[in-house]
């Protein structure tokens, strides 16, 4: 459905190294859409966000897109550009148009709602599918729960635990693209988290969630998540985590 850039029309090329306009393809309609050419004024320290929104607020109002914080926290400005899913408010126009081009789209391995907006329903319903929810013992009567920052456990869930749910390596997952069932990076980071909590109570519900055929042992390790994420976590070790984890617990009868 959407090209990475090789057929670009509409623009003409521009040979000075200081050009005042920048030549932008996006995407229009839903799933059946199209790719529609802007000239956008260049500036300096510009983000592709800032494309975004002076195409909407300056020459199409009927752009739809999303975004929140503009300063790289929320995630919801993600969106595929020249190819590669980023957050926008964090890609500055100078490092992805080395030729003064841009193509955005919304985020691949997403249902398309209407331009650069993706229905995120499939993504968090694979977190659910993979018992992505806490569960503990302990009620607001209870003391709090005293875990070592210093432990191995603990250590395991730092490494894991900032994922903001942004869909950024959902998108750049191979595997999701080819299994459509297949949990995801973020689900999968996000058990992985979980596992090695101590004061979480659903381990072998969890692991029997994430060992059938679109869990853990899915993941061919092409590492594309662990390269895009935006917050530098690393799900592709949380995935290698977890298929070690589930076979031990084969290995004890656990499962």
């Amino acid at each position: 459905m959407r090209s990475e850039g090789d057929k670009r029309r509409g623009c003409a090329s521009r040979l000075s190294p200081l050009p005042r306009t920048l030549c932008v393809r996006v995407w229009r309609g839903a799933e059946s859409g199209e790719f529609r050419t802007y000239e956008v004024p260049r500036l300096e320290s510009q983000t592709v966000l800032d494309v975004i929104t002076h195409i909407q607020r300056a020459l199409d109002p009927t752009l739809s897109y999303r975004y929140a914080c503009r300063v790289g926290v929320c995630g919801s400005c993600a969106m595929t550009v020249n190819g590669k899913a980023r957050w926008t408010c964090r890609t500055h126009v100078a490092k992805v148009a080395g030729d003064n081009r841009l193509e955005i789209a919304p985020l691949n391995n997403l249902p398309v709602v209407k331009d650069l907006v993706t229905d995120m329903s499939r993504f968090f319903d694979k977190w659910a599918q993979a018992k992505g929810q806490f569960y503990g013992t302990r009620s607001r009567r209870d003391d709090f729960a005293r875990v070592m920052p210093d432990s191995p456990q603990r250590r395991e869930v730092d490494a894991a635990i900032e994922c903001i749910g942004c869909g950024v390596c959902y998108s750049s997952c191979d595997v999701v693209t080819w299994n459509p069932d297949y949990l995801g990076p973020a689900a999968l980071n996000r058990a992985w988290s979980l596992i090695n909590d101590v004061r979480d109570t659903a381990r072998v519900a969890r692991l029997e969630a994430v060992a059938g055929d679109a869990g853990c042992h899915a993941c061919h390790t092409h590492l594309n998540c662990t390269e895009r994420c935006p917050k530098s976590l690393v799900p592709t070790a949380s995935i290698a985590g977890l298929k070690r984890t589930v076979v031990a617990a084969v290995l004890k009868g656990e499962l």
